[in-house]
C-alpha cells in the first residue's frame, strides 16, 4: 500500500490533511451555529449549508481552468490564503444582526473561492505524479492513501469543535453562541499548519505544480505520446459526464452527514451513552482501534520477525489502552450532535487497508470491478445505508412533533449505534465511489483538459450538495421515513442507470 510512493504523495496528502481539518471542524458544527445564533428554520439552514456546499464543489471548476492556464502550484497558493481570510472572518463574533449576516456570507464566499483553487488542483498534482510509467501502477492505491488522509483531518475535527466550545464555555465563560467562534478559529490555525507544509516540503512535487501549456513546452516528447484524436477525447469527455451525472445523486445522500443525520442526532438519538458504547464517542478510543486495524495487516504482511515482534507490541499496547479506559469509565459520557460526524472519516481510514486488501485479492484473480463498476456498487451500498434509517425511524414522531415532545418532557430518543451503523455502511459506499472516481477521472480525462475534467466531478459534487437542501426541506411535518425512503430511491435509480451504460464506460477505463 504505502511502499514504492513517491515522496510528493505524501507531502501533498499532509498539506490536504491541514486543510480539511479547518474544513470539517467548521462543517461539523455549522448548521447548528445557524440555528442557534440566527434562529433560522431547519429548511432554511439547510439551504444555506447546501448553497454553501455546492459554491465549494462547484468553483474548483473554475479553478481547474485557471489552473490549466496558469499553473496548479499558484492557485493553490493563492486558495490557502483565501481560506484562511475566510475563516478569520467566520471567527469573528459579529452577534445576531444583519452585520453578522452579512459578515458571515461573505466569510461563506471567500472559503469557497479558495475551496475552489486549492481542492481540486491539488488533487491533479496527486494524478500527475502518476502520468510517469514508473509509478503508473500505483494510481489507484495513490487516491486511497490520499483520501485517507483526507479523513484523518476530518476524524479530529468533530472532537476539536466541541472540545473548544465546551473550554470556551466553562473556562472563559463565554455565551454558547460565541463558542461557535472559538470553533471557527481552530480552521484559521490548520490554514497555517497547511501552508506551513506545503512551502517546506515543496521539492518533492515541484515538478508537477506546473500548468499543461508549460508542461508541453517543455516536454513535447511526451506532450506527443499522449496526443488523442478527437474521437478518443469526445468518447472520454462523454463518459466522464456520464459519471458526473450519477455521481450527483450519491453526494446528495452522503452529504446528509453534516444536515439532516445531525438533525437526527439532535432531535432524537440519546443524549448520553454508558459502558462499552460509550468508548466510542472519544476519537482517541477510534485513534486506538486504528492502530489495531493496522498493526493486524503489519502482523500479516511482515515477512521479518522483527516487524512481526512490533505489530504485536503496538497490538498489545492499543489494546491495554482501550482496557484501561474501560476501566476509569465512570457514569454516563454526554453523546453532542456533532460527533456523530467523527464516525465517517474513522471508518474512512480503519477500513482504507480493508478495501485495498480486497481489491488487491480479486486484481490477483484477475476478477476486481473496474472503477465505474464500484461507483455502481457503491451507489446500491449507499441506498443501504438510508434503508438502516428507515428501519430507525419507524414508530418516531415526525419532527415537529418531536419539538412539541421534548418542550412537554415526553420524548422519546434512539440508541446511538443506529447513526453509527448507518455511517458504517456509508463509509463502504463512500470507499467504492470517491476514490475510485476521483483515480477514474485522473487516469481518462484528456491531457489538456484535465484540471477542467476534476473540475467537472467537483461540480457534480456541487449539484448533488446543493440538492441536499431537499431532505432539509421535507424535514418538518412528514414522517421521518419517507425522508430516508427519498434517498435510497435516488440511489437506486442511479445504480440502475450507471449499470445501464457500463460497457461505454468501460470501454475508456
Amino acid at each position: 500500500m504505502f511502499e514504492g510512493q513517491p515522496k510528493g504523495l505524501y507531502a501533498l496528502s499532509l498539506a490536504n490533511t491541514g486543510e480539511r481539518f479547518g474544513y470539517y471542524t467548521m462543517l461539523a458544527i455549522f448548521v447548528l451555529f445557524l440555528k442557534a445564533n440566527f434562529g433560522l428554520s431547519a429548511g432554511v439552514a439547510g439551504t444555506i449549508y447546501s448553497t454553501f456546499l455546492a459554491l465549494v464543489y462547484f468553483l474548483p471548476f473554475i479553478g481547474g481552468v485557471l489552473a490549466d492556464k496558469f499553473g496548479y502550484g499558484k492557485m493553490v497558493t493563492i486558495g490557502i490564503v483565501a481560506m484562511f481570510v475566510g475563516y478569520v472572518l467566520l471567527a469573528l463574533p459579529m452577534g445576531t444582526g444583519t452585520p453578522a449576516l452579512a459578515c458571515m456570507f461573505a466569510a461563506l464566499l471567500v472559503i469557497s473561492c479558495g475551496t475552489g483553487l486549492f481542492k481540486g488542483n491539488l488533487q491533479v498534482m496527486v494524478g500527475n505524479l502518476y502520468d510517469s510509467p514508473q509509478y503508473a501502477a500505483k494510481r489507484d492505491s495513490a487516491f486511497s492513501i490520499f483520501y485517507m488522509a483526507i479523513n484523518i483531518g476530518a476524524l479530529f475535527a468533530p472532537s476539536a469543535a466541541v472540545g473548544i466550545m465546551d473550554y470556551a464555555q466553562q473556562k472563559l465563560g463565554v455565551s454558547v453562541n460565541d463558542s461557535y467562534h472559538f470553533a471557527f478559529g481552530v480552521a484559521c490555525a490548520s490554514m497555517i499548519v497547511s501552508m506551513a507544509i506545503y512551502y517546506l516540503c515543496r521539492n518533492t512535487f515541484k515538478h508537477v505544480e506546473g500548468s499543461v501549456k508549460l508542461k508541453n513546452k517543455t516536454d513535447n516528447a511526451d506532450a506527443a505520446q499522449v496526443e488523442l484524436s478527437p474521437k478518443e477525447t469526445k468518447d472520454r469527455i462523454i463518459a466522464l459526464c456520464l459519471v458526473f451525472a450519477v455521481v450527483i445523486f450519491f453526494w446528495m445522500a452522503f452529504h446528509q452527514n453534516g444536515l439532516t443525520l445531525t438533525y437526527f442526532a439532535d432531535e432524537f438519538t440519546a443524549k448520553s451513552s454508558t459502558g462499552l458504547q460509550s468508548m466510542m464517542f472519544d476519537v482517541w478510543n477510534l485513534v486506538a482501534g486504528i492502530f489495531i486495524v493496522y498493526a493486524l495487516f503489519s502482523l500479516v504482511q511482515s515477512k521479518t520477525g522483527k516487524a512481526k515482534a512490533i505489530s504485536c507490541a503496538v497490538i498489545l499496547l492499543a489494546v491495554a489502552f482501550l482496557g484501561y479506559r474501560y476501566s476509569t469509565l465512570d457514569g454516563a459520557v454526554e453523546v453532542n450532535a456533532p460527533i456523530f460526524q467523527q464516525f465517517n472519516p474513522f471508518f474512512v481510514v480503519a477500513l482504507t487497508p480493508v478495501s485495498m486488501a480486497i481489491f488487491s485479492s480479486l486484481a490477483r484473480k484477475e476478477k476486481e470491478p473496474s472503477a465505474p463498476r464500484k461507483i455502481g456498487l457503491g451507489m446500491l451500498v449507499a441506498a443501504c445505508g438510508y434503508i438502516i434509517m428507515v428501519i430507525a425511524s419507524l414508530g418516531l414522531l415526525t419532527p415537529s412533533a418531536q419539538a412539541e415532545a421534548v418542550q412537554a418532557g415526553t420524548a422519546s430518543f434512539v440508541s446511538p449505534n443506529w447513526l453509527v451503523s448507518t455511517y458504517l455502511v456509508l463509509t463502504f459506499g463512500e470507499l467504492l465511489l470517491s476514490p475510485m472516481g476521483i483515480s477514474f477521472v485522473s487516469k481518462v480525462a484528456p491531457p489538456k483538459y484535465k484540471g477542467m475534467m476534476m473540475g467537472g466531478w467537483f461540480v457534480s459534487t456541487a449539484v448533488g450538495n446543493y440538492l441536499t437542501a431537499v431532505a432539509a426541506w421535507l424535514w418538518g411535518d412528514l414522517d421521518l421515513w419517507i425522508v430516508w425512503g427519498v434517498l435510497v430511491a435516488l440511489c437506486l435509480v442511479s445504480a440502475i442507470f450507471i449499470f445501464s451504460v457500463m460497457k461505454k464506460l468501460e470501454k475508456v477505463a
